[in-house]
């Protein structure tokens, strides 16, 4: 144990801080596999348990508690002692962001901006969890909520609406249901009760009963896509299953709500070259992509 290798520790760390292996992996270069054994050879090293495996990530143990309160902060002085040193290319950016926005908005642009700037090189990470700009080599990132993260600049792009959305398989079983009485209908559950506001605003009766809860979007989504229930949908993320005739609003009713997308970026980013041009780059596509968004008027709108 006395000679238990730093890398390993410092693997550690990384898993402990991102909670997520293949995150973690792809920071560290490495194949989700080779990053797990390493893992597992500290464990047998030390003889402890320091992670708990579920299918959403890892946890710490109260083992891994201690050991990361032990040698985190030193990991990091030396991260912050080695940052100086480190050459700053400004023709490369470093970019997180969730899978929905990344996949149905950002990539299908990404070819104009690939035209226009190809000394540009743009690493992309996909991400569950917020990025710790403190810890992690990421110049910028887009988020979704409410632009409220101290210490970074958060600059608006566009905002979100929800509105119900189901296949055209399951429009077809459900037969001569009304839209305008969606309790009626077999409902999907969605993070953060969004459909008790959506009755509160729109009106109509909630069901007794959903088919399913789920506890994230993407998992939602999901299931309405295999025709399990109507979800209700973000329309920035669901438009391209709705342009290809995958997902149908039910009805012409919209919810906005206050939460939206952000490019957000730390003060050592502000005069990174790479990020300058792909800021202006995405702010123009935000601009245009908001006047093609439905026009919203009391909470009722015609599809874009």
């Amino acid at each position: 144990m006395s000679h238990v290798p730093l890398g390993l520790l410092q693997q550690f760390v990384r898993v402990a801080r991102v909670g997520n292996l293949s995150r973690a992996a792809l920071q560290a270069n490495l194949t989700v596999s080779a990053l797990s054994h390493q893992i597992r050879q500290l464990e047998d090293r030390l003889g402890r348990r320091l992670f708990e495996r579920g299918p959403r990530g890892v946890t710490l143990t109260t083992e891994g508690c201690g050991l990361l309160e032990a040698v985190g902060e030193h990991f990091d002085g030396i991260e912050h002692a080695l940052a100086r040193y480190r050459e700053r290319r400004h023709d490369s950016l470093t970019l997180s962001a969730s899978s929905g926005i990344m996949s149905s908005w950002l990539v299908p642009r990404l070819p104009g901006l690939v035209a226009a700037h190809p000394e540009l090189e743009l690493n992309l990470q996909s991400a569950t969890t917020l990025v710790d700009f403190e810890r992690e080599p990421v110049d910028a990132a887009l988020r979704y909520g409410r632009g409220q993260w101290p210490g970074l600049t958060s600059e608006r792009l566009f905002g979100e609406w929800l509105a119900p959305v189901a296949t055209p398989e399951l429009i077809a079983r459900t037969g001569d249901a009304d839209p305008g009485q969606l309790g009626d209908w077999p409902l999907l559950g969605d993070p953060g009760d969004r459909w008790r506001e959506w009755f509160a605003q729109v009106g109509g009766t909630p069901p007794k009963r959903y088919v399913a809860h789920f506890d994230s979007t993407d998992a939602l989504r999901h299931a309405a896509l295999e025709g399990l229930g109507v979800g209700l949908g973000r329309m920035v993320s669901s438009r391209s299953l709705i342009e290809a005739g995958r997902l149908v609003v039910l009805g012409q009713r919209y919810l906005p709500i206050q939460e939206a997308y952000w490019l957000v970026y730390p003060p050592r980013s502000q005069e990174h070259r790479g990020l300058q041009v792909f800021r202006e780059w995405l702010l123009g596509e935000a601009q245009a992509y908001c006047a093609q968004m439905p026009q919203l008027h009391e909470g009722q709108a015609t599809p874009a």
